[in-house]
């Protein structure tokens, strides 16, 4: 198949910094859109897959799958978008199409496995995917979305990620009018659901560990705080909440959050621990609790949510870096060094 190369930023081993290098991109095929990338979200899976911290990264690794750009050019087939449209690119870039969650809209259960945007087999290029940290892309149009045109666009990026790994169990919930929720942790997750949460229609309660999250969680729209360190503001506040989302992706203490349900009640996890959460059968049992995890949304629900960002003028908050600076900014990441999310403005990868 023809390629054109492009400039990207990846990383060849697990130890070894981004640096600037070329990619192949397929020429357009019939049904498929070339998008110029303007912004790119980092995500916390960019640094975990560059290092290989979960296993299985294949290199040259180019991450990146919060992707905001314009169409350049569309297949003779395509028919959702034209040269011009403002479009994002998320986490996933093919699935089957074949099995059972597909079909329902569920691309990313796809029980063959969906293909990631990065670090997932090309079965055009025979290689591995790569993502968004680069000039251009070239995805099926069936895995393109449209971005609002009012929103801030450098802004609008980690709503491909962030947003839908926020909205989707939210939605799932069927959170809304008359519903406490919690929202336990403040990063780059937390911040998202506790804006989606309040524009559903739900009272909001942000959990948390630091004090100085507190005037942040009320600016970010809660209507409530919890020291979640405070034994008594924890008591007072138990069987109280009808969902919890959990955002932490450290060790924490479940049960002790599982408690504020209400009967009935129902945890989420996507926030993602590196080792098992120990959870306490009684914290379930007595009260009829449903403990569940959930990963970003189908394409259908990623669009939903997108619409509904732009309804109701709802982003991220954002750094904005320099492509040039990644390696700085994921040891800030480590840190948890960000007011709450990096996003790289590409035209500093074009210019050099």
């Amino acid at each position: 198949m023809e390629t054109k190369n492009v400039k990207a930023y990846g990383t060849e081993a697990p130890d070894a910094a981004l640096k600037q290098m070329e990619i192949n991109r397929r020429a357009v095929t019939e049904k498929d859109v070339a998008i110029d990338i303007l912004y790119c979200g980092v995500c916390h899976s960019d640094l975990h897959t560059a290092r290989n911290e979960w296993g299985g990264t294949q290199y040259p690794n180019v991450p990146g799958h919060e992707i905001v750009g314009r169409v350049t050019q569309v297949g003779t087939g395509v028919t959702k978008f034209k040269v011009g449209d403002l479009v994002g690119v998320g986490c996933m870039v093919d699935s089957c199409r074949t099995c059972e969650s597909c079909k329902e809209g569920l691309e990313q259960y796809c029980e063959n496995g969906n293909i990631g945007t990065y670090n997932s087999p090309d079965v055009h290029l025979n290689q591995q995917t790569f993502g968004g940290y680069s000039e251009a892309v070239v995805v099926d149009e069936d895995f393109v979305l449209r971005v609002p045109e009012n929103l801030d666009l450098a802004a609008a990026a980690p709503l491909l990620c962030a947003g839908i790994t926020t909205f989707s169990p939210l939605r799932h919930a069927n959170v809304g009018p008359g519903q406490r929720v919690g929202i336990v942790g403040i990063g780059g997750l937390g911040h998202m659901a506790v804006k989606i949460a309040k524009a559903m229609g739900a009272e909001v309660v942000v959990i948390t560990t630091s004090l100085s999250k507190v005037e942040d969680a009320k600016r970010l729209g809660a209507d409530d705080v919890i020291l979640s360190t405070d034994k008594e503001q924890m008591k007072a506040n138990a069987h109280t909440l009808h969902f919890i989302l959990d955002c932490v992706s450290a060790q924490h203490d479940i049960n002790a959050y599982i408690n504020l349900l209400k009967r009935d009640g129902r945890l989420t996890l996507v926030g993602a621990p590196e080792h098992p959460l120990p959870v306490s059968a009684f914290s379930l049992i007595l009260n009829r609790i449903s403990f569940s995890g959930s990963l970003i949304g189908g394409i259908a629900q990623t669009q939903e949510m997108l619409d509904f960002c732009g309804k109701h003028n709802i982003t991220s908050d954002i750094e904005m870096i320099q492509m040039q600076d990644i390696n700085q900014a994921y040891e800030r990441l480590l840190k948890g060094d960000v007011k709450y999310r990096f996003v790289i403005d590409m035209a500093s990868l074009k210019n050099k």
